[in-house]
């Protein structure tokens, strides 16, 4: 289990007295001297989506200020801010670029194991689908460090999967045409994907020659994940079904199923 509740204060036991205050951004925060993290951008701004199978990998970059320069990260760990469990792993390395004098950009890298992250809490773990927090510890050249909690929030999410199938695939002008699909998304506890229901997903058509999808209709998901819908047919072109996602599952959009007319 990796909980995010033990105090990163235990880092430094034993050493200087540390001082304790609350930063501009609101976070909790405490160390020594005047080194701050000023900026962090986790994933270049994008949610981590994790579905039943390929590590993924993502960056946090923070920036990192101090009137003697930056000498780097020593800590940083993520957590669903709600249930302070994690599943995200730092193996310790990181890369500094320095922007001036007194400002660097570090780089820490995270990876999340689909193969381990059932094994690595006690709960159900498709829970901490939602809301992550960063925390790191930064240093200075001159010694000074600071402990920084919450400095950056994000999404992870479970993958999604999205099928749609249209026929038959050539009617008459006019005529109606059946389009089916399946919605699912990726189950962290067994490493598959069910079918995820009661969710509104857009239906989408994008005529022949034309570059962009618009929307039809919004159908809704039956218990088992899955479409279905008919449509009049007015022109050939390609037919999708659209998912925008949600807090704890990733967008998805389906192949498109090209419908030709006779």
């Amino acid at each position: 289990m990796q909980g995010a509740s033990s105090s990163f204060a235990a880092h430094f036991a034993g050493g200087a007295a540390v001082l304790v205050l609350t930063t501009a951004t609101g976070a909790h925060a405490e160390g020594r001297g005047d080194v701050r993290v000023v900026k962090t951008v986790v994933n270049g701004g994008g949610n981590v989506i994790v579905g039943t199978a390929k590590t993924i990998r993502y960056p946090v970059d923070i920036t990192i200020k101090d009137n003697s320069g930056v000498k780097g990260l020593t800590h940083v760990s993520t957590f669903n801010r709600t249930r302070l469990y994690s599943f995200a792993d730092w193996n310790g390395d990181s890369s500094c670029t320095k922007k001036n004098a007194t400002t660097s950009v570090c780089r820490a890298t995270l990876s999340i194991d689909p193969a381990w992250i059932a094994d690595s809490d006690d709960i159900d773990s498709n829970k901490l689908a939602g809301v992550w927090q960063v925390n790191a510890t930064v240093k200075a050249k001159d010694g000074d460090y600071w402990i920084s909690d919450d400095i950056a929030e994000y999404k992870v999410k479970r993958a999604a999967q999205l099928t749609t199938v249209i026929g038959p695939e050539k009617v008459t002008k006019g005529s109606k045409a059946t389009v089916t699909g399946k919605l699912s998304r990726a189950d962290w506890e067994d490493r598959k994907y069910h079918g995820f229901t009661g969710q509104q997903v857009k239906l989408q058509f994008k005529k022949k020659g034309a570059v962009h999808y618009g929307t039809v209709k919004t159908v809704t998901t039956n218990s088992t994940g899955n479409l279905t819908t008919k449509v009049t047919v007015t022109s050939a072109g390609s037919w999708r079904w659209y998912f925008p996602g949600t807090t704890t599952t990733s967008l998805k959009a389906s192949a498109g199923d090209t419908l030709n007319l006779k």
